[in-house]
């Protein structure tokens, strides 16, 4: 839906009627053909695209901690070796993607406009369970696309300011949600990650105790899953990890998780398979 800037000058009335806190049911109104799940693909024609692969979580006390590795996939190609898979929701929260990648970004970029949009409106922030089920709606409408081959999987995480605590949510192709409970994996390498989490999980871990274990998850995951990528210390590509507590949502540096993965790989070399909970 174009402005009208050239004619009176004004924008259309549509953009100036009190409406919908939703920004997705507004432009379902005004615009259906803009959404990403009412497009349609030409009949018989099978899409090669990129995919993003691995996604781990980890609530520690005090918050959660969400992590991606770099790699995106074509067939049997690596397409993309830093590809970023977490991306920021709002300031307490962040979606981490698997699935077709670019219809995934295209995903997660208009539900950080409907978070913004919701909050411009209403003069407040969606509880954390609302943000939830927003993610919810956008993925089911996205079913189509999902029939066709172009899925996308994302991984919701933050932190609940009304129970003062970080919490997971997963999905699947329908949009049906899950609540997990201390830890998550999505994506092809979530069966090997969710082992190393089950694992080494402790709900007493510290913030920088979670960042380790997700780094150690993604080596995992990338020791058994071609399509998943581990920390490349060659090329200096390493996951992505944000932390999210009461205080907010920040992004892990660069320097930092090198020096993590850094740290698991030298351990790596004496110890292959990884750290080993004990028998009790």
């Amino acid at each position: 839906m174009e402005a009208n800037i050239r004619g009176t000058g004004r924008l259309p009335a549509a953009f100036l009627t009190p409406g919908h806190s939703s920004f997705m049911e507004f432009l379902a109104e005004h615009s259906p053909e803009l959404l990403p799940g009412r497009r349609k693909l030409p009949e018989g024609l099978t899409l090669e695209a990129p995919h993003g692969t691995t996604i781990v979580a980890a609530v520690f006390d005090g918050g959660v901690v969400i992590a991606g590795d770099r790699r995106a996939t074509m067939g049997n190609v690596i397409a993309q070796r830093d590809i970023e898979k977490v991306f920021p929701a709002d300031e307490y929260s962040a979606v981490g993607i698997a699935g077709t990648a670019g219809l995934a970004v295209e995903m997660v970029r208009l539900f950080q406009l409907e978070l913004e949009h919701y909050e411009k409106i209403e003069g407040t922030t969606l509880s954390l369970e609302g943000k939830a089920n927003r993610l919810t709606t956008m993925i089911r409408g996205n079913l189509g696309m999902a029939m066709q081959g172009l899925a996308v999987v994302p991984m919701f995480a933050g932190y609940d300011l009304d129970l003062g605590r970080g919490r997971i949510f997963t999905y699947d192709v329908t949009g049906g949600r899950s609540e997990e409970r201390g830890f998550a994996a999505t994506g092809s390498g979530s069966v090997f990650a969710r082992g190393s989490l089950k694992k080494l999980y402790s709900p007493e871990l510290t913030a920088d105790q979670a960042g380790v274990l997700v780094i150690q998850a993604l080596y995992d995951a990338a020791d058994d899953d071609s399509a998943t990528g581990g920390p490349d210390l060659a090329r200096k590509i390493f996951p992505i990890v944000y932390v999210i507590t009461g205080e907010g949502l920040r992004r892990l540096s660069e320097e930092e998780v090198a020096r993590i993965a850094v740290s698991v790989t030298d351990e790596r070399r004496t110890r292959p398979d990884g750290p080993q909970a004990p028998l009790q």
